[in-house]
């Protein structure tokens, strides 16, 4: 039996059996051979929530059943995650996950006046349900008409299927999207001045269940073309509230071609966040990547991306900042690298506060035919708080051997002495100082989104919750 579902307004009715694979299990014996061909069955939880996405969807893009009925096959042999079970979990205590029954938001998307977007081309997804989707080059799948733009999100999907690095939660996606925004700009046209904003909000059921939502988002920049791409998360109302959002972008950069792409993650402090991010990389071809992440109780960012070309550019910045008592942040990326004279740089910083929890897994994979390639990876953590944990893993496997690849990680739990000298040298107090050097330390990095308007709240946003989560820690020093 599913958990049961939250108040009606959250509640969606079943469907009858689509013609994909089913999660029911039969109770009628079966034969020999059946029984040595069916996958091993994963746990219930696995099971129910699949289950329960799989009855929320109750009409969708056709172009969405191989991608579905892939991630479907694959629940059926996946456990659940632990810390002692999954090597990618080892740091990552996901039991939150597990605190509430699971729920999932109505057919149709609550009636909440959109937040206001400074771009012109916009897109509001609410609980996982497209609201809105204006701009030239943007529209949902299932409005795609026959064409390029509906040829090539139809084989990225068909290859999506065949992901070999996903996990349940990139399943559990695949299942329960209800559609998938696609952004795509034809070849040769630029358009990174003008980003599309990509607003995620996300609303609470009431405290029996977690509303769990599954957005999808395609980018597709074809050859010598440029797009810009901001994602925003957040909880609608005052605090937000518990839910689960598990969102997925997947982003091809055809050769020649640049993306620029911006994510600022401030969910609700009681929420969970577990998120995908595949990118694939042809020749000659730009990927920007700036992340901010400040909120959410839980908060899981994979980001992989795949070099399919020569001469390919990838720079990679994120910020992650644990400011309330048990809060989770982890981000565990991957850049495999197959071709001849890549660059990529990554800058990973992390401030852990309180009793907060940040995890760093950065794998650079440098193959045999990736000569001449040239990968740098940079982490900086600091712990302010006795009783705030860092767990970090930077990680480079170079199997070519013309190559220049490096990787540094510090971890302090204090500001560089001469750096507070240089403020109090110059009639600056130490607190002061301490809390100017913070918030450049985190501001490094968001100054990098490179649209004002996002930047300048992501900067306001950062600044408070810091100095809240200051306030905090002297207090808790001083009891």
């Amino acid at each position: 039996m599913s958990p049961p579902l939250c108040a009606a307004s959250c509640s969606t009715a079943l469907r009858a059996p689509p013609p994909l694979l089913r999660f029911r299990r039969s109770t009628a014996p079966a034969s020999a051979s059946l029984a040595r061909a069916a996958p091993a069955v994963s746990d219930d939880l696995v099971l129910r929530i699949a289950e329960q996405l799989e009855d929320s969807v109750t009409s969708s893009s056709p172009l969405l059943d191989p991608l579905r009925s892939a991630s479907a096959l694959s629940l059926l042999s996946t456990p659940w995650p632990t810390r002692r079970s999954s090597e990618a979990f080892r740091f990552t205590d996901i039991s939150y996950l597990r605190s509430f029954p699971i729920s999932l938001p109505a057919s149709r998307a609550p009636d909440l006046a959109p937040p206001a977007s400074p771009s012109p081309s916009h897109v509001l997804f609410s609980d996982g349900i497209l609201v809105s989707a204006s701009g030239a080059h943007v529209s949902a799948l299932a409005d795609l008409p026959p064409g390029r733009a509906r040829d090539r999100a139809a084989a990225a999907l068909a290859a999506s299927a065949e992901f070999a690095h996903k996990d349940l939660f990139y399943d559990f996606n695949a299942v329960g999207a209800r559609d998938v925004v696609v952004v795509h700009v034809p070849e040769g046209v630029k358009v990174a001045d003008d980003p599309v904003h990509i607003m995620f909000t996300y609303t609470n059921c009431g405290a029996e269940s977690m509303l769990m939502s599954n957005p999808r988002i395609l980018v597709v920049a074809e050859e010598e073309a440029e797009v810009a791409i901001v994602e925003e998360h957040f909880g609608a109302g005052e605090d937000g509230g518990c839910y689960w959002a598990n969102p997925v972008a997947e982003i091809i950069v055809d050769a020649g071609a640049r993306v620029v792409h911006s994510y600022v993650q401030r969910q609700s402090f009681a929420a969970a966040h577990t998120k995908w991010t595949v990118v694939q990389q042809d020749s000659s071809s730009k990927y920007e990547f700036v992340e901010v992440s400040t909120g959410a109780k839980l908060n899981r960012h994979n980001l992989h991306i795949q070099q399919l070309g020569p001469e390919t550019e990838t720079e990679l910045s994120t910020l992650h900042l644990t400011s309330q008592n048990k809060q989770i942040h982890d981000l565990h990326s991957k850049l495999i690298l197959d071709h001849p004279r890549a660059f990529s740089r990554q800058l990973h910083k992390c401030i852990a506060c309180g009793t907060g929890n940040s995890i760093f897994d950065g794998n650079i994979k440098v193959n045999r035919y990736a000569q001449q390639t040239d990968a740098g990876q940079e982490t900086k953590c600091l712990v302010l708080s006795p009783k705030a944990l860092v767990n970090v893993k930077p990680n480079l496997q170079i199997i070519a051997d013309d190559v220049k690849c490096t990787h540094g990680a510090a971890i302090s739990g204090e500001l560089d002495p001469n750096e507070l000298f240089y403020f109090q040298a110059r009639g600056i107090n130490a607190k002061t100082a301490t809390d100017a050097l913070l918030y450049f330390f985190g501001a490094h990095v968001i100054k990098r989104i490179p649209f004002k308007p996002i930047n300048e709240k992501a900067l306001a946003q950062f600044k408070e919750l810091l100095a809240s989560s200051r306030q905090t820690t002297d207090e808790a020093l001083l009891s």
